[in-house]
């Protein structure tokens, strides 16, 4: 998928905008840079470089491993992990769920893993999607049983499911419950394909469910966005919506990549 630039506004204090320059410059590589290079690389005068380098270093926003070379500092990491510590990925997610839950009138789940379950952590329904809703927030479900169950599983290597399939014995609740590995196997194949997950009446009869990840400034699987619906009137038209809310919770959370297929 295309990726769109959007220009950042333009700082108004010059000194700034050529500090956010230099920043961009380091940032770029994760080695050390000369200030020649650096200054090429900017426009800046190796005088007006060196004079911002220094008071960046100063307060530790860059280093200087040695004399005329220059990388990204400690600080801007520990700021980073103060932002990162705060984002929390229900209040990521509150504003896109309840946004999708509009467009298509059905419930809308948060889920993440806990061991061999999803936990439900959070959820965007009406009485008037028509359906019961079974999951309450801090209710679990077999991840061989769900949509983003199967997220997850799919995020393991082979081994990982294997001793899944062995620990729980996949064992099923309803007649479309995936009981045996090499069908689980060739499900989660298809998941990795496609990028998303599905839910067959699955874990409930009369239930399907949809399900696109939700992904940290890693690139690590954090959480799971589905939506559920009486089986007989699950749109998938719904599925580019979801991916959508999905990817808006992920950059929210500090992911830069594209996991949609």
């Amino acid at each position: 998928m295309k990726k769109e630039h959007v220009l950042a506004p333009t700082p108004t204090i010059q000194v700034i905008e050529r500090m956010f320059s230099l920043i961009d410059v380091l940032a770029s590589r994760e080695e050390a840079i000369s200030l020649k290079e650096i200054s090429e690389k900017t426009g800046l005068h190796p005088s007006t470089a060196h004079r911002i380098l220094n008071d960046l270093a100063t307060g530790r926003f860059v280093d200087r491993p040695e004399a005329g070379n220059y990388r990204l500092g400690m600080r801007l990491l520990e700021l980073g992990n103060l932002v990162k510590g705060r984002l929390n990925v229900r209040d990521a997610a509150l504003a896109p769920m309840r946004e999708l839950h509009k467009l298509i009138q059905q419930p809308v789940n948060l889920s993440m893993r806990q061991g061999d379950e999803i936990v439900y952590i959070e959820r965007a329904y009406s009485e008037r999607s028509g359906m019961q809703v079974v999951r309450a927030i801090g209710g679990r479900a077999p991840l061989h049983l769900t949509s983003v169950g199967k997220l997850f599983l799919a995020a393991d290597d082979p081994l990982r499911v294997r001793s899944y399939a062995t620990r729980t014995g996949l064992s099923g609740q309803t007649r479309n419950s995936i009981t045996q590995l090499q069908v689980l196997e060739r499900e989660l194949s298809r998941v990795k394909q496609y990028g998303i997950a599905r839910d067959n009446e699955e874990l409930e009869m009369g239930v399907r469910c949809i399900a696109a990840g939700i992904y940290d400034d890693q690139g690590k699987l954090l959480a799971g966005l589905s939506i559920s619906a009486p089986a007989d009137r699950l749109d998938e038209s719904w599925l580019p919506k979801l991916q959508t809310a999905a990817r808006e919770i992920s950059t929210t959370l500090g992911y830069s990549g594209d996991r949609d297929r």
